[in-house]
């Protein structure tokens, strides 16, 4: 994974009125917190982190008092219409460091035929890693599953250094039979065309 330089100014206005201002000349207020330190407050560029925020687990590379610091974003509010950033919350960590996260599942191939459907009991798997070495996502093979295949997290083939953060039994993918059509529509229909 790569860093992602950020340049944030220290915060020293707080409250509403002082995020709107900040807002309203292209920055989103922020927090960064972890390792016993005091909290510390930030405006960042909010295209620029906007863009960060589309890999998934981005680790951020900000200035902190006169030190890159490595951060990672923990809570993201939006707006709720235009969904633009409103506040972030970002974890301090340090090189070396093991973190837990989520990274997305994402799947590959075709069901075996039959109209069967793939259901993801979990869109993200929780996972620990080294905090600058995290994957973005984790790709499954579903080629050939048939209803009533399941894919456990022990399943899941993970990058180096990277250990799951979850029960190995938890099903991350299952496949669902097609649903055939109840008996009695069927009686229905087939009176409905004999009048």
């Amino acid at each position: 994974m790569s860093e992602i330089r950020i340049a944030a100014e220290t915060r020293t206005e707080f409250g509403k009125g002082a995020a709107r201002r900040a807002r309203r000349a292209g920055f989103v207020p922020g927090v960064v917190y972890g390792h016993g330190h005091a909290p510390v407050h930030l405006n960042l560029p909010g295209h620029d982190l906007m863009m960060a925020l589309k890999t998934p687990n981005a680790l951020l590379v900000v200035p902190i008092e006169g030190t890159d610091e490595y951060v990672l974003p923990k809570a993201v509010q939006r707006e709720a219409i235009k969904r633009t950033i409103e506040h972030v919350d970002l974890l301090l960590v340090k090189r070396g460091e093991k973190v837990t996260v989520e990274i997305p599942v994402l799947t590959e191939g075709e069901l075996a035929p039959g109209g069967n459907l793939l259901e993801h009991v979990l869109n993200a798997l929780p996972i620990e890693a080294e905090a600058t070495h995290l994957p973005e996502s984790v790709t499954v093979s579903v080629e050939g599953l048939e209803a009533g295949a399941s894919i456990l997290a022990k399943d899941i083939v993970l990058p180096a250094g990277v250990t799951l953060a979850v029960e190995a039994d938890a099903v991350v993918l299952q496949v669902i039979g097609a649903q055939a059509a109840p008996a009695e529509d069927e009686a229905a229909e087939a009176e409905g065309t004999e009048a």
